[in-house]
């Protein structure tokens, strides 16, 4: 059919306000923040309001043969979202509504286009919480769902499948199908539920999300402490997990990583110089409780398993500098960026694991001549490290190795990243094929002719 036609047969699915056609479109619609930018130029980009029009506007894609591909902020870190050369991007910025929330279940349904930011400001008042924190707030809650996202609140919280109760999609063909209920229980058939979370809009494409929320928590404390070696630092984390204090965050900062984020904000975190002499790397937990009586004991109970654990010091921080050192931490990829970053890893390993990971990784970098700084959820054994290494063969190389270095320590290559298309090829090589092979029949289950984000993941088409 002729573009004049599509056009006008889109148009009819919506209004002439909510498309863009080539070679009209928006440059942030045409690429997402990897490192490895690539921008294509897709037929349409289009704007629902609503899941009738998503439907609609799949069933006309499978019609003509046109690839879709699905878009949140376009906050994603892996090419997940980069458009195909004459496809359809479906962007949710508009269906961005909370739906319903039930304060006595604790759950909430809204449309994918929320974010973060916009999710936990309507719920402030609730005394509720969306709990999973991956840093960047003006993602989309579609994106969360799509990437199965994680972040510094994962060692308590979990990542984003665990609060995810039910969800809307619509197929390539159209169809519209609802998965679970807005239950804690459910052993009701096949769980596609979560089989859809983390599938990297290449199976379904998510219309509505159905929630589990948390409480708030009305007390809580920053803890910076620095120690004389990052083994020490990753060591630890067992011990604290196994005494109970359930931390919300425990990430590890390396001495290079916390220089780059104080030097980028201007932040004094007040570590005595004799202390940061010797340090080279740091922890950093947040505890949150009901109670300030609880919150004192959890505190106190904490500075004993860190002195007894090595720590040079135990640092409470104030309000204020904590919120500062949390938002620095969350801004580490623009940094990294910033810095010249040729590659994001974001691999997950059994936090035990954590310190033989990062070992093996230093002897691999110095094998490589690369530099490889980095920080990460260590509560959850997910170890985000910024790769500087020019030379594109060499670093493919390292890459491998590294994934490989994860994978037999029994991780996985992304965390919460996702694969899209910096992963993908990496994903597939390493990867038992009996499992790619089973993979590609749920693939042609959901989606027959591949039209729902192809060229990625387990696609090995180049993207054209």
């Amino acid at each position: 059919m002729d573009p004049t036609t599509l056009r006008a047969e889109l148009l009819e699915i919506v209004g002439a306000h909510q498309v863009t056609f080539s070679p009209a479109h928006r440059d942030d619609d045409l690429h997402d923040e990897s490192l490895h930018r690539v921008s294509r130029e897709p037929f349409a980009v289009v704007r629902p309001l609503h899941t009738a029009q998503v439907s609609a506007l799949c069933a006309f894609a499978t019609r003509h043969n046109l690839a879709v591909t699905a878009r949140g902020s376009g906050t994603g870190l892996s090419g997940g979202a980069t458009p195909v050369s004459g496809g359809l991007v479906i962007c949710f910025d508009h269906m961005n509504n909370l739906i319903s929330l039930d304060l006595e279940d604790h759950v909430a349904v809204v449309q994918p286009g929320i974010t973060l930011r916009e999710l936990n400001e309507l719920l402030e008042s609730s005394g509720l919480r969306y709990p999973v924190h991956p840093g960047e707030l003006s993602g989309s809650l579609g994106g969360n769902v799509n990437t199965n996202a994680g972040g510094m609140r994962a060692v308590r919280h979990g990542v984003t499948r665990r609060h995810v109760l039910g969800l809307e999609v619509v197929l390539a063909d159209g169809t519209v199908v609802r998965t679970g209920a807005p239950v804690v229980k459910n052993s009701s058939g096949y769980d596609l539920t979560q089989v859809i979370v983390g599938s990297e809009g290449t199976l379904a494409l998510v219309t509505e999300v159905t929630l589990a929320l948390s409480p708030r928590f009305a007390h809580g404390a920053t803890v910076l402490v620095p120690f004389a070696d990052l083994a020490h630092v990753t060591a630890v984390v067992p011990r604290l997990i196994a005494a109970g204090l359930q931390p919300s965050m425990l990430e590890y900062i390396d001495l290079i990583t916390m220089g780059a984020i104080t030097g980028a904000t201007g932040m004094d975190l007040g570590v005595d110089p004799q202390v940061a002499s010797r340090t080279s790397a740091y922890l950093v937990i947040v505890l949150e409780t009901r109670t300030d009586v609880q919150l004192d004991r959890d505190v106190a109970d904490l500075a004993l398993q860190l002195d007894e654990a090595g720590a040079l010091d135990v640092y409470v921080l104030n309000a204020n500098v904590a919120a500062r050192l949390i938002e620095a931490r969350e801004r580490v990829f623009w940094v990294s960026k910033a810095a010249g970053a040729n590659d994001i890893v974001d691999v997950v390993v059994p936090r035990s694991k954590v310190t033989r990971l990062l070992a093996d990784v230093a002897v691999l970098a110095e094998r490589y001549g690369a530099f490889i700084p980095g920080c990460g959820h260590v509560g959850d054994g997910n170890v985000h490290l910024s790769v500087y290494l020019a030379d594109d063969d060499a670093r493919a190389a390292l890459l491998g190795e590294l994934y490989r270095l994860g994978l037999d320590l029994g991780g996985q290559i992304s965390g919460e990243h996702g694969l899209g298309r910096d992963k993908a090829a990496h994903y597939r090589t390493l990867t038992d094929p009996e499992l790619l092979a089973l993979q590609r029949r749920v693939k042609e289950a959901f989606d027959p002719a591949h039209l729902l984000n192809p060229y990625r993941h387990l696609d090995e088409r180049d993207l054209p």
